[in-house]
């Protein structure tokens, strides 16, 4: 059976990483820690060698994967329908702050995040409808291969769901955290299986 291995990444640290701010379509930089994440990432990426890599265009994945195909010699490949969820009224807000402005939209949204989104926001559901096409693209484009997603958290957890049928709704309680620069593993053939989640890259 042929199979692509995908290496589902989280881009590095952002300035609102320590606010714990919800950063969707805003375009967020890195900090000097998320720097230095991507380069630990490229240093992985060197041993490791996955055939193609791709990203969001949003710079704090581009930033972070762009050292990656530099250290493969390969050029990046960025996907619009790669990028964040968009969080709509709730972009750069802490959830006290939201819950303060919006509850009742807050509390259906962490009810079910995939069906309710914030409000102006995006569905988890149409995220993933977006996203899931180019993924299955790359898993074609690298049959037997692999390949570096340089993505978001959210979107990541989503499309974790969708890989390997799981109701998406649920992705916040599986998948309550996806570390800066981490490694998650899904091998993708005629099922997927999830084999690592969360690997520190150095």
């Amino acid at each position: 059976m042929t199979a692509t291995t995908l290496y589902l990444v989280r881009h590095g640290q952002t300035i609102w990483h320590a606010e714990n701010r919800y950063t969707g379509s805003s375009d967020i930089a890195l900090t000097p820690e998320g720097e230095e994440e991507a380069g630990r990432l490229a240093s992985w990426a060197a041993v490791t060698r996955p055939d193609g890599v791709y990203s969001s265009p949003l710079e704090r994945a581009r930033l972070t994967a762009e050292p990656s195909a530099r250290a493969l010699g390969v050029d990046l490949v960025e996907h619009h329908d790669l990028r964040e969820v968009d969080f709509g009224e709730g972009e750069g807000l802490t959830r006290d702050e939201m819950a303060s402005r919006f509850p009742d939209a807050l509390n259906a949204f962490l009810r079910a995040p995939a069906e309710n989104p914030l409000p102006g926001g995006e569905r988890g559901l149409d995220a993933i409808a977006r996203a899931r096409p180019v993924v299955d693209a790359i898993v074609k484009d690298h049959r037997d291969g692999s390949a570096l997603l340089v993505l978001h958290s959210t979107l990541v957890r989503l499309l974790l769901c969708d890989l390997l049928g799981i109701e998406p709704n649920r992705y916040r309680s599986l998948f309550p955290r996806v570390v800066n620069c981490a490694i998650t593993t899904v091998e993708v053939g005629d099922t997927a299986a999830l084999t690592g989640l969360n690997v520190t890259s150095a």
